[in-house]
């Protein structure tokens, strides 16, 4: 008799056998343990049964794990939006709690189109996006989004696509600099002018590129450069910070990064639930907040699991072990360890570069390299996450090293050790 199968994704090894995990370390069904040097899936930011997220958990469930906010009064959930407003500098705005990355995005989207209506802007519907990019696995996100390979077949992209090249080595074609400057921004403007100002709604960017071409960073004063483009021809900011917010880039926010820089929309997700339970946000500024609540319109409907007293309870937890870390510390740059450990990995042969910031660090490999790395790196201690096919041929692959944010100084020695160890054992030309 047949039976039911899993659909899922799979890494181009095999998926490890695992009896529980902790802090930093999963532990293996043969008894040793590997150090989650990429935080599952770049999100369990302060490790794996964090006790005091455990504790929040196990008390709300024995009160409530469910309470309709339309029905009950969301105490739970308006504390957490006033702490996490406050958490990323960015008290007094408004905060809409969703259950993903994705559903953020789309909440994000939504908003920024209401905001345009209800300030008399009814022709702004588009919204633009880079060339290298991701943001979610909708059929929106995904016709948004500039992740070469899962864009959607043609007839199923919505019409959608991404409308400029992001300031990074190799992608912005017909850069007139030898390294693309804050400048570059010029090809934000030629996409709001081709598709005319009157016309969009918002720009959507990773302040930070994510896990599609591996942590490529902007040329300093680029988001500031965006802010000042955009707000002049009354087009809004969007920040996905899904992968990058709270802590991940060393700064409470990617944008930190670039004072000036700051969105009119913020997207949260990964960093607020840890990977503990399905939670994400989105933050509207003042101005924003204020048009929506004064439009008469209503706001896009939440799903049915948006804003459980549950999800609440863990966002509140997790920001508590990220303040106790210093992680949501304006100004104070955390992660420089594991960045010097991942950019002294630069004079291996199969290395071709590493890029990064804070606790989010790609190094990318010579081609064919990618396999042996995750094998390579198993044998030696490390789960490591794959991205590939990001250079505009298609070609281009790496491994993400971002562990959890708690990780001690031990931990990222023997990381460094360990991925030194890894990589050495791959030839220059695979």
């Amino acid at each position: 008799m047949s039976k039911s199968v899993l659909l899922s994704t799979f890494q181009p090894v095999p998926p490890v056998d695992y009896t529980h995990a902790e802090g930093a370390w999963v532990h293996t069904a043969d008894g040793g343990r590997l150090l989650d040097a990429a935080s599952g899936l770049v999100c369990v930011n302060i490790g794996h049964a964090h006790p005091h997220v455990l504790e929040a958990m196990t008390r709300q469930a024995a009160v409530a794990t469910y309470a309709s906010p339309g029905a009950l009064r969301p105490a739970l959930q308006e504390e957490l939006a006033v702490r996490l407003g406050a958490a990323v500098g960015r008290a007094g705005d408004g905060v809409s709690l969703a259950c993903s990355g994705t559903a953020a995005v789309e909440l994000a989207v939504s908003y920024a189109k209401s905001i345009q209506r209800a300030r008399g802007e009814t022709g702004r519907h588009h919204v633009l996006t880079a060339t290298l990019g991701y943001h979610g696995n909708s059929a929106l996100a995904l016709g948004l989004s500039g992740h070469r390979r899962r864009r959607p077949e043609p007839v199923d992209a919505l019409g959608l696509g991404p409308a400029f090249d992001p300031p990074y080595p190799g992608h912005h074609r017909g850069c007139p600099y030898g390294h693309c400057r804050a400048e570059c921004v010029s090809a934000v403007r030629d996409a709001i002018l081709e598709r005319g100002p009157e016309t969009v709604a918002a720009v959507l960017v990773e302040p930070v590129n994510g896990t599609t071409g591996g942590a490529y960073t902007p040329p300093p004063g680029y988001l500031s450069a965006l802010r000042r483009l955009c707000h002049e021809h009354g087009v809004l900011v969007i920040h996905d910070e899904v992968l990058t917010g709270l802590g991940r880039t060393g700064l409470p926010l990617g944008a930190d990064h670039d004072p000036g820089g700051a969105a009119d929309l913020v997207v949260l997700a990964k960093g607020l639930s840890a990977g503990y339970l399905p939670l994400s946000a989105v933050l509207v500024d003042e101005a924003g907040t204020e048009a929506l609540r004064s439009s008469g319109r209503p706001l896009p409907l939440m799903g049915t699991m948006s804003a459980s007293p549950l999800q609440a309870a863990v966002g509140l937890a997790v920001l508590d072990v990220l303040q106790d870390l210093g992680a949501l510390e304006a100004g104070v740059l955390r992660g420089g360890e594991l960045t010097s450990a991942v950019r002294r990995l630069a004079d291996l042969p199969a290395v071709v570069r590493t890029r990064g910031v804070g606790y989010f660090h790609a190094v990318e490999l010579v081609p064919g390299g990618q396999r042996a790395a995750l094998a390579h790196g198993r044998e030696a201690g490390l789960l490591l996450y794959p991205f590939n096919g990001f250079n505009p041929d298609g070609s281009g692959e790496g491994v993400i090293i971002a562990p959890p944010l708690t990780s001690t100084s031990e931990e990222i020695g023997f990381l460094a050790e360990a991925a030194r160890t890894a990589l050495s054992r791959i030839p220059a030309s695979e």
